[in-house]
C-alpha cells in the first residue's frame, strides 16, 4: 500500500515539475516575442526615446528572472522525487548558477531603474509644498 502511494506521489510531483518547466518555457517564449516586437518597433521608428532599448532589455531581463525562478522550482521538485547525492550535487550547482544569474539580472534592473527613481523623487520634491 505504501509503495503504491509513494509511486503515485512520485508521479504527481514529476507531473507538477514538468508543468512548472513548461510554464517557464512559456514565460521565456512570450517574453522573447514581446521583446522582439518592441525591438522591431524601435528599430523601425528611429525617433524612439533614447531609453527605449534599455526598457526592452530590462523588461526581458525581468521576465527571464521570473522564468529562472520557475526552473529552480522544477529542479527542486525533481530532486525531491529522486534524492541521490548526484542529483543533490547537480541541484546545488544549478541553484548556484541560477541564483547568480538572478542576482546579476536584478542588479542590472535596479541600476537601470535608479535614475528614473531619483528623477521621480526630485519631481515629487519640487512639486510638494514645503
Amino acid at each position: 500500500m505504501t509503495i503504491l502511494f509513494d509511486e503515485q506521489a512520485k508521479y504527481i510531483i514529476q507531473t507538477v515539475a514538468r508543468g512548472v518547466e513548461f510554464a517557464a518555457a512559456v514565460i521565456i517564449a512570450l517574453a522573447a516575442v514581446e521583446a522582439t516586437i518592441k525591438a522591431l518597433i524601435i528599430f523601425l521608428h528611429r525617433n524612439s526615446p533614447a531609453n527605449a532599448k534599455n526598457e526592452v532589455r530590462m523588461t526581458l531581463g525581468r521576465w527571464l528572472a521570473v522564468a529562472l525562478e520557475f526552473e529552480l522550482a522544477a529542479d527542486i521538485l525533481n530532486t525531491a522525487v529522486t534524492p541521490t547525492w548526484n542529483d543533490i550535487e547537480k541541484l546545488a550547482a544549478i541553484a548556484a548558477l541560477r541564483t547568480a544569474l538572478n542576482y546579476f539580472l536584478d542588479r542590472d534592473i535596479r541600476a537601470e531603474s535608479a535614475p528614473a527613481q531619483r528623477a521621480a523623487e526630485q519631481d515629487l520634491n519640487r512639486n510638494s509644498p514645503v
